[in-house]
């Protein structure tokens, strides 16, 4: 099989570099300076042990393969709000033998959120969810961190919808093993990508405030989760709880530093560092805002940690712009 790594940022590039430095064939999809960097330099992860440098091809999109193989693997590692964009890109891109990738080709969604797959079904016939555990750092152009220890991420992988057969899905899981990840099978994914996603729901306090620390933050931290807890349960939507997540990562994935490389922050605050101009918490904290109004459940703390991040974007505020007493604030407006 051949990966091809479409977004080769913290997440893409980590398992990008973690296939390739176990023999298999890897494509890597960048643009710009990153795609420079990794052409010239190659693809170079930080990891606690050291730095290892892959050589991978790298392309700035479909047309530059040309006819895709029939044994491709699509690894969809961009941010939900890139993923329309991506998926319209490959999704029409002929296969040999005949079709097109959207026909033939199996797409694993390697994102955070719940509506990707959603999303990937409706232009590919071969859906795969991944619930991504993996602590990672888009560090520059050419250069991810990922500190994880011994395993460098654990990947619950699973077709979308469940039960749907994948023929390549042992082969990747295996694939993945070889390369320093755990890659459970869970006969229904999407349990714990929400799982996963009332974990990420703090990811917009990190961003907006800095590190989550004290009891203030702490506290609001619990009410983002139990807002997006009862919205969950009101719409009758099963999760994998936090016991049963800490116990599949156990003592085999822990974080440890990563030399040379100051502590980050998480996803949506790594976008904020660097000035992105769109963040994720529409389909983390917007997930659960709009499966609150479907189910007649408020959500007015997630509706304003999704206002608020957007708000720090358009202003171009940076990361840590806001006070856990200024969020406050804008929660007890949104409360009226």
């Amino acid at each position: 099989m051949r990966y091809i790594v479409v977004g080769t940022g913290a997440v893409g590039g980590t398992v990008g570099a973690r296939l390739a430095g176990s023999g298999r064939e890897v494509v890597c999809v960048a643009r710009g300076a990153h795609r420079e960097a990794l052409e010239r330099d190659g693809l170079r992860l930080v990891t606690p042990e050291g730095e290892h440098v892959e050589r991978v091809r790298v392309v700035g999109g479909p047309e530059e393969l040309g006819e895709l193989r029939a044994d491709d693997v699509l690894l969809l590692a961009v941010k939900s709000q890139d993923t329309v964009a991506a998926l319209d890109a490959w999704a029409p891109r002929p296969v040999a033998g005949g079709g097109t990738a959207g026909e033939r080709l199996p797409v694993l969604c390697l994102q955070n959120g719940v509506a990707n797959e959603r999303t990937a079904l409706r232009r590919f016939a071969r859906v795969v969810g991944v619930c991504v555990w993996l602590p990672s750092t888009y560090l520059e152009a050419g250069v991810v961190g990922a500190g994880g220890d011994p395993l460098t991420g654990i990947l619950h992988l699973g077709t979308y919808p469940p039960g749907r057969p994948e023929p390549v899905l042992e082969a990747v899981a295996a694939d993945l093993r070889a390369s320093r990840f755990d890659a459970p099978l869970p006969d229904d994914v999407m349990p714990w990508k929400y799982g996963k996603l009332l974990d990420n729901l703090p990811n917009a306090i990190e961003a907006l405030t800095g590190p989550v620390e004290g009891p203030d933050a702490l506290a609001l931290v619990d009410e983002a989760r139990a807002e997006g807890i009862a919205v969950l349960e009101a719409a009758g939507i099963a999760t994998v709880g936090e016991e049963e997540a800490r116990a599949a990562r156990g003592e085999r994935m822990r974080l440890l530093p990563v030399p040379g490389v100051p502590r980050g922050g998480g996803s949506t605050w790594q976008s904020l560092k660097r000035g992105a101009a769109s963040v994720e918490a529409d389909w983390l904290n917007g997930e659960i805002v709009l499966l609150g109004r479907l189910h007649g459940v408020p959500a007015p703390v997630n509706e304003t940690l999704r206002t608020l991040v957007n708000e720090a974007v358009r202003k171009g505020s940076g990361a840590a712009a806001y006070s856990v007493a200024k969020v406050r604030e804008r929660i007890a407006a949104a409360r009226g």
